[in-house]
């Protein structure tokens, strides 16, 4: 019988996930600007055996200044490198970890997107994947020509026959259409050359693709979103999900609803893997880990957490910061799933001002504690149904991606819930994930 095991990725982008990872005395300042601090986490993540790097990305500078102040206090997802150009350099630096970056529907043309990610995956010989999203940001539209956002349900509409236009266009070259064959002058196999012509209600575009065979047959799928649209997407098409869950209940309840979407797109529940996000703070004593995570809240400056709280609560400047968030603050919710969640949780346990935006600083359930606390945690979670494994979001890189993966891996692979090396040689193998099956191949299988 084989012995289900996590899936684990690392999230490498900036400087970590505490909103004052970049003040940590241990945290290089401009190391966002140095291809040297991704690389070092990305081989962190490769000695740990983890299945993937995680960069989530946006096309743009996403929190504006409100209150007035609060942004050039602001370093989280200020100033980085554009991981299409960064994810070649890091798999010439790597051999086995796969390399998955965000990439949105919203401000992209499937053909070039298509065409990135073939050859992100040809250059890493099989590990490329790609985060699926429907950019949500106001700020990010004023970059494109736009003053604001599509509605949310073209947004999701667009995304959906976007991903369909990309598959197919992975699709135009089947197994052996280049013959390279230099007696015969033939370069390839007509028969094994697929044009598209997909018109639809976003999109119309020919191809083929003029980048052929690679070595997964479709990089790796990767979604994330809570709302009603984003698990049927996901339900749908997503071979990876990149979840945020504050309680195991709530990730149960997640977990069993998108796998039970799956079954009407002819999907099998391992046909998917969902991965909520994981902050693990950990020390050799609990005593450690929690000073460890003391000194980066003592690092959070108070005006940089009024404007980490400005999209679910508006301006929230005129009040005391000890006192309670008032019941009618509201502010854009412009990332509706997590909004949502967010303002959810404040009325049902009213915190102070300075309470929330101290818990807002950490992306995903923060665990505090020694290599055995985080493994029970998640264990727990793995074997209760919430979840296929984790994206660990360190609250600072490097150094929270190693202590992970020097002190919480060895501890997984002792209860024998994580590999011990690599199974296969692509992003797909190792994820446990089938083989791709061309939409022409089906055609062909259904036809004979």
């Amino acid at each position: 019988m084989t012995t289900r095991r996590m899936r684990l990725g690392l999230s490498i982008r900036g400087h970590g996930y505490h909103p004052a990872a970049w003040r940590h005395p241990d945290v290089p300042a401009d190391g966002t600007l140095h291809v040297e601090h991704y690389v070092r986490s990305a081989q962190t993540a490769e000695r740990g055996k983890l299945d993937m790097i995680f960069f989530a990305d946006g096309a743009g500078i996403r929190q504006g200044d409100t209150p007035p102040g609060s942004l050039a206090r602001t370093g989280r997802d200020m100033v980085e490198l554009e991981p299409m150009t960064l994810l070649p350099a890091l798999a010439m630096v790597t051999r086995h970890v796969g390399l998955v970056t965000t990439a949105s529907t919203t401000y992209n043309e499937p053909y070039n997107l298509a065409r990135k990610f073939a050859t992100l995956d040809l250059i890493s010989k099989g590990r490329a994947g790609w985060n699926v999203v429907a950019s949500w940001s106001e700020l990010e539209a004023q970059n494109f020509g736009l003053e604001t956002t599509l509605d949310y349900d073209t947004r999701y509409a667009r995304s959906a026959e976007f991903v369909e236009v990309v598959k197919g266009l992975w699709d135009s070259w089947d197994d052996g259409a280049l013959l390279f064959d230099k007696a015969s002058g033939r370069y390839f196999d007509e028969a094994k050359m697929h044009v598209l012509n997909h018109q639809g209600r976003f999109f119309k575009v020919r191809g083929p693709l003029n980048v052929a065979c690679m070595p997964q047959g479709h990089p790796v799928i990767v979604q994330a979103g809570a709302s009603e649209q984003g698990r049927e997407l996901g339900g749908a098409t997503a071979e990876v999900i990149y979840a945020v869950s504050g309680s195991l209940e709530g990730a149960r309840a997640y977990y069993a609803d998108v796998k039970g979407r799956m079954a009407k797109y002819g999907r099998e529940p391992d046909d998917l893997k969902i991965m909520p996000a994981l902050c693990p703070v950990v020390g050799r004593t609990r005593a450690e880990a929690q000073a460890k995570y003391d000194e980066l809240q003592a690092l959070f400056d108070p005006l940089a957490g009024l404007g980490s709280l400005y999209s679910a609560f508006g301006d929230l400047s005129g009040h005391a910061l000890d006192a309670p968030v008032p019941d009618d603050a509201l502010g854009p919710q412009e990332l509706r799933s997590l909004s949502a969640q967010f303002v959810e949780r404040m009325r049902r346990e009213k915190p102070t001002i300075r309470e929330l935006y101290l818990r807002s600083g950490i992306t995903g359930s923060a665990r505090i504690g020694t290599p055995a606390d985080i493994a029970d945690t998640m264990q727990e979670w793995f074997e209760a149904g919430a979840c296929d494994g984790f994206n660990v979001t360190p609250a600072t890189l490097p150094g929270g991606g190693e202590d992970f993966v020097d002190m919480v891996v060895p501890e997984l692979q002792r209860r024998g819930l994580f590999r011990t090396e690599y199974e296969g040689r692509t992003l797909r193998e190792n994820l446990g994930l089938r083989p791709v099956t061309s939409r022409y191949s089906r055609q062909r299988r259904a036809a004979e």
